[in-house]
C-alpha cells in the first residue's frame, strides 16, 4: 500500500521552510518542514527550539504529554507559608462581608462552571506550548507597562532553561506565578514585588523567574507546581541532585515578611547547597586531575609517537643512504664493464701494426700517467685517431686522458670537434719516424 503523499505547501509555507532552512543549517529539507509543523509553521518558536538542542538545552517547544517538568515536588520537608486574607473588622466589615458573600459564590461558582464547560467545547489553549521564550519576553512587557520598570531582574527564558542555570550555577532559583485576575496581584506587584528592599534582595541573592497564568508557559509551570492561591512564589535549589522545590509562600505577603521567609528557607536549605558545591568542586578537582593525567598520558604518547616518527625516520634515511650507495656501485659497475666493452671493442678494431722495416711506419714511445711505457709502430698516413684508440684500448690507461708532445709541447688533435671534424694524420700533426708522446690523465677534470 503506497504512502500518502504530503500536501503541497503554500507559498508562504516554502518561504518559512528556506528561511528556517539557511538560519539553522540543516541539510534535510524534510527535516525542516517537520519542526516547522510540529510548531505550527511558527519559525521564531521553530529556531529557538532548534538553537535549545544545539546548546544542550531541553527542548521546550511542544513537550510531549508524558515528560513532566524535572522538579521535585513530592518533598514532604517542603516549607510552606501561606497568608490568609484579613477577616472583615467591626459591624461594618462584616455587614459588607456578609453582603458580598453570595454575590462573590454565585460569581466564581458559575465562571468555574463556564470553564469546566468550555474544556468539552474547546480544550484550553495553554496547554500547547508553541512559544515560552515569546510567553516569557511577552509577559515581562506587560509588567513593565503596568507597574514600572523597577522590578527585580526577570530570567529572560524559559522555565527549563532556568532550572538548568539555577542547577549549572548551584543558586536558588525563585518562581513567581502571576495570577491575572486574583483580586490580590496589583497589591502584590506594587507594595512588595517592585519595592526597593525586594528588589535588592533579589537581585543579589536568586535567579527570578515570573510568568501569568495566563500564558501556555506559565500554565504549564502552574500545572506541574501545583498552587492553591494567588500570589504564588516557589523557592526552587538543587538538592540531593534534583532540582526541588524548598519553600512555597501563597497569599498577600508584606515585603519584610516576604524577605525574612525567603532568608528562613535559604539558612535552612544551606547545607544542602553546601553539601552540593562541596560535590561538585570534589567532582570537578577529580574530572581536573583526571584531564591532567590525560594530558600527561598524552603528552607521554606523542613523545613516544615522535620518538618512533624520528626513528622510523633515521631507518628510511639509512635506508635511503644504503639504496643510494648500491645505486652508485651497480652504476659504477655498469659504467666499468660499459668502459671494458669498449677498450675491447677499440682494440678489435684496431689496423694491424706495420713491420719495423716499412718506411711509412712511425715509432712511438708512451709514457702513461702511472710511468709506465708503452711501445707501437703506426703509418704515417693513418689519423691521430688510431693513437688515441690504442691508447683507450689498454686497460692501464685511464678513461679521460689527452696526447701531448714533449718539445714543443703541444696537445695532439685526436678526437673530432665542430671546427675540425677529422683529426689529422700523423704526418700532418708533424710527428718524425720515433716519438715520445706523454698521456695526460684527465679524469678528475
Amino acid at each position: 500500500m503506497a504512502a500518502p503523499e504530503e500536501p503541497e505547501l503554500s507559498q508562504a509555507q516554502t518561504e518559512k521552510l528556506l528561511q528556517f532552512q539557511d538560519l539553522t543549517g540543516l541539510e534535510s529539507m524534510d527535516q525542516c518542514r517537520r519542526t516547522l509543523e510540529q510548531h505550527n509553521w511558527n519559525i521564531e518558536a521553530a529556531v529557538q527550539d532548534r538553537l535549545n538542542e544545539q546548546e544542550g538545552v531541553p527542548s521546550v517547544f511542544n513537550p510531549p504529554p508524558s515528560r513532566p517538568l524535572q522538579v521535585n515536588t513530592a518533598d514532604h520537608r517542603v516549607y510552606s507559608y501561606i497568608v490568609s486574607r484579613p477577616q472583615p473588622r467591626g459591624l461594618l466589615g462584616w455587614s459588607y462581608y456578609l453582603i458580598m458573600l453570595p454575590f462573590r459564590f454565585t460569581y466564581y461558582t458559575l465562571l468555574d462552571i463556564v470553564r469546566f464547560a468550555l474544556r468539552f467545547i474547546r480544550p484550553d489553549p495553554r496547554g500547547r506550548v508553541t512559544d515560552p521564550v515569546g510567553d516569557v519576553v511577552s509577559f515581562i512587557h506587560s509588567f513593565e507597562e503596568k507597574y514600572g520598570r523597577s522590578h527585580p531582574v526577570f530570567y529572560q527564558g524559559t522555565y527549563s532553561q532556568a532550572l538548568n542555570d539555577a542547577k549549572r550555577e548551584l543558586r536558588y532559583l525563585l518562581v513567581y506565578l502571576h495570577g491575572d485576575d486574583h483580586q490580590d496581584t496589583d497589591e502584590f506587584c506594587r507594595s512588595t514585588l517592585c519595592t526597593e528592599e525586594v528588589i535588592t534582595f533579589l537581585n543579589a541573592r536568586m535567579l527570578f523567574w515570573a510568568c501569568s497564568t495566563s500564558k501556555p508557559e506559565g500554565y504549564r509551570v502552574s500545572q506541574a507546581l501545583r498552587e492553591n492561591t494567588y500570589p504564588f512564589l516557589a523557592m526552587i535549589m538543587l538538592k540531593d541532585r534534583k532540582m526541588t522545590v524548598v519553600g512555597r509562600l501563597e497569599g498577600l505577603i508584606q515585603p519584610e515578611d516576604l524577605i525574612n521567609q525567603l532568608t528562613f528557607i535559604m539558612d535552612a536549605n544551606q547545607t544542602y547547597l553546601m553539601s552540593e558545591r562541596l560535590e561538585r568542586e570534589e567532582r570537578n578537582q577529580t574530572q581536573v586531575l583526571r584531564q591532567q593525567q590525560d594530558e600527561a598520558y598524552l603528552a607521554s604518547l606523542r613523545a613516544d609517537q615522535e620518538k618512533d616518527r624520528k626513528k622510523r625516520e633515521e631507518q628510511e634515511q639509512r635506508r635511503q643512504e644504503e639504496e643510494k650507495v648500491r645505486q652508485s656501485a651497480l652504476a659504477e659497475e655498469r659504467r666499468r664493464q660499459t668502459l671494458e666493452e669498449e677498450k675491447e671493442r677499440k682494440s678489435e678494431c684496431l689496423p694491424p701494426e706495420p713491420p719495423a722495416d716499412d718506411p711509412e711506419s712511425v715509432k712511438i714511445s708512451f709514457k702513461l700517467p702511472n710511468d709506465t711505457r708503452v711501445e707501437r709502430r703506426f703509418l704515417f698516413g693513418q689519423s691521430l685517431t688510431v693513437i688515441y684508440d690504442f691508447l683507450f684500448s689498454l686497460k692501464e690507461t685511464p678513461e679521460k686522458f689527452q696526447i701531448v708532445t714533449n718539445f714543443p709541447r703541444r696537445v695532439l688533435p685526436c678526437l673530432p670537434t665542430e671546427e675540425q671534424p677529422n683529426p689529422p694524420t700523423l704526418k700532418e700533426a708533424g710527428l718524425s719516424r720515433s716519438e715520445v708522446l706523454f698521456v695526460q690523465d684527465l679524469t678528475d677534470d
